[in-house]
């Protein structure tokens, strides 16, 4: 399903379900991204790995063919400059969704794709009646804990991090659930998905 435009991130932009043919783009650009962040604190070696490279690609293709997992997908002319993922906690103490990726390539940087994607995200979560969100960030990406501090994400006080961590977790709590009218379907809800820490 197509999402209309998003306004924040201009006419030009997209926000949809991913679908399986969305996989080249999607491991490229999650390769980009990682790098951006990691490089320097994770050896080259490891971040320009082709067999790495190939067993997230793996990942992405497995996630997208869960059921109970969305991944979307941001477009501006066709191509893919961003992409995000969620799937329900089915043990958590409370009624929650874990953000498990939220990627963006770095040439679209601050140009509201994350905030599009975001926004979708949010929107699906308010559909479905969730009351709080979660997720992991990676600690040395201060880009990423700024957006998601600008957002209003805060720090999860239900999941402290062991000591030798390397992400930090924060939680967003969201308004009462919003009723999608007959007949439609908010973006990405019945759209399929992956894992790993978001960005």
């Amino acid at each position: 399903m197509t999402a209309a435009p998003h306004p924040a991130s201009g006419p030009d932009t997209t926000v949809r379900a991913a679908v399986p043919g969305d996989l080249d783009a999607i491991a490229a650009l999650h390769a980009r991204a990682r790098a951006s962040y990691y490089r320097g604190r994770l050896p080259d070696a490891l971040l320009d790995d082709a067999a790495e490279k190939a067993r997230w690609r793996e990942a992405w293709a497995g996630a997208v063919e869960r059921p109970d997992t969305t991944v979307l997908c941001a477009e501006r002319s066709g191509t893919t400059v961003g992409v995000a993922s969620f799937r329900r906690e089915d043990r958590a103490p409370v009624d929650s969704v874990m953000l498990h990726q939220l990627h963006v390539d770095p040439a679209h940087w601050r140009t509201g794709v994350g905030s599009a994607l975001h926004d979708a995200c949010v929107a699906a979560w308010h559909a479905a009646g969730h009351p709080l969100a979660r997720l992991q960030v990676y600690w040395h990406n201060r880009r990423a804990r700024d957006f998601y501090a600008r957002h209003g994400w805060r720090p999860d006080e239900g999941r402290r991090p062991a000591p030798d961590d390397t992400h930090i977790g924060l939680a967003l709590t969201l308004r009462a659930c919003v009723i999608a009218p007959a007949g439609r379907t908010p973006p990405g809800t019945h759209s399929r998905g992956v894992t790993e820490t978001p960005t």
